[in-house]
C-alpha cells in the first residue's frame, strides 16, 4: 500500500535558485552540491555542518555536475561537458556535443561506479528571459562520456533526458524521458558500460512528471515530480511504495547526504 509521508522539510540556503538542479553529496568534505541552470547559471557549495556557503556563477548554462577525484568536477552544460576548478573558478570546456543540433541543450548526468559520466540532451526549453519554450520533437540523445573524453550515445530520441542512475549491485540503470512521463529500466554491464534490455520501470502520470532521481541502500528509486510537489520512492519492481509531499511544485532533483547518508536533499 502507498503511503503518503509527513516528514519535516527544512531550508538549507534561501539562494533563489530560478532552476535548481545537479546536486550531489561529497562524502570527503562533507558538503553539498548544487547549482541553478538559469543563465547567469551557477554553482552552490555549502558545508552543512557549519553553513560555510559558497557560489560561482557562469555564462554558460550548467545543468548536471560530479566530483572527480582531483577535487575538481566534470559539469554539464548547455554546450557539452566541461571540467571546474573550485580553487579558480574557471570552467574549462572539455567535449562540445552535439555542434549539429543548435536547438538542443545538456540537461541531467550522474557518474557509474566506474567514473564514466552519463549526460542527457533535449531540445532548448528555455528562453532568453528564462521564460519556458515548448518541447516540440524528442531530440535528446543520452551520451557515455569515458575518462579519455570519448562520447558515445547510447540511448536517442529522448524527449526530456532526466535521472540516471544505477541499482546498489550495479546490475540494473535507470533512465527517465520526463516528456514521456516513463522511469526506464535496463540491464548494465558494469565494466563494459552497456546497456540492454530496456522496459518500462514506472510511467505513472498521477503525480507530475519525473524528474531527477538517486537509489537507496535498498534498492528503491526516490524520483523527483516536476508539477507533481512530492518525491516518490519506487520499488524497484516499478510500484510507487511512498510519497513524501514538498514544499514546492516543481521538484527537480534529489540525492542523499549527510554523516550517516540519510538525509534526502531536494
Amino acid at each position: 500500500m502507498t503511503k503518503i509521508t509527513e516528514v519535516p522539510v527544512t531550508c538549507l540556503v534561501d539562494c533563489r535558485d530560478k532552476l535548481g538542479e545537479g546536486c550531489f553529496w561529497d562524502a570527503a568534505t562533507q558538503c553539498l552540491w548544487w547549482l541553478d541552470a538559469i543563465l547567469p547559471s551557477c554553482i552552490h557549495r555549502l558545508h552543512v555542518a557549519s553553513g560555510t556557503y559558497r557560489k560561482w556563477q557562469f555564462s554558460e548554462m550548467v545543468t548536471s555536475m560530479a566530483k572527480r577525484r582531483d577535487g575538481t568536477l566534470i559539469v554539464g552544460s548547455a554546450k557539452g561537458v566541461n571540467f571546474f576548478d573550485p580553487e579558480t573558478g574557471a570552467l574549462t570546456p572539455v567535449r562540445h556535443l552535439e555542434p549539429d543540433k543548435p536547438g538542443n541543450r545538456g540537461n541531467d548526468g550522474a557518474c557509474d561506479a566506474r567514473g564514466r559520466f552519463w549526460f542527457g540532451t533535449m531540445m532548448n526549453n528555455i528562453g532568453p528571459d528564462a521564460e519556458d519554450l515548448p518541447i516540440t520533437a524528442s531530440t535528446g540523445t543520452l551520451f557515455r562520456i569515458d575518462a579519455d573524453g570519448t562520447a558515445t550515445a547510447m540511448e536517442k530520441d529522448i524527449g526530456v533526458s532526466n535521472g540516471p542512475c544505477w541499482s546498489p549491485d550495479n546490475r540494473t540503470f535507470y533512465f527517465t524521458d520526463s516528456m514521456a512521463q516513463i522511469i526506464w529500466a535496463y540491464d548494465f554491464a558494469l565494466e563494459a558500460g552497456a546497456i540492454s534490455n530496456r522496459r518500462v520501470l514506472n510511467a505513472s502520470k498521477d503525480y507530475g512528471y519525473p524528474d531527477g532521481a538517486t537509489v537507496d541502500n535498498g534498492g528503491f528509486i526516490w524520483s523527483a515530480r516536476w508539477e507533481g510537489s512530492c518525491v516518490l520512492r519506487i520499488d524497484p519492481k516499478g510500484r510507487i511504495d511512498r510519497i513524501v509531499p514538498m514544499p514546492a511544485k516543481r521538484v527537480t532533483n534529489v540525492c542523499f547526504g549527510g554523516a550517516r547518508l540519510d538525509t534526502l536533499y531536494v
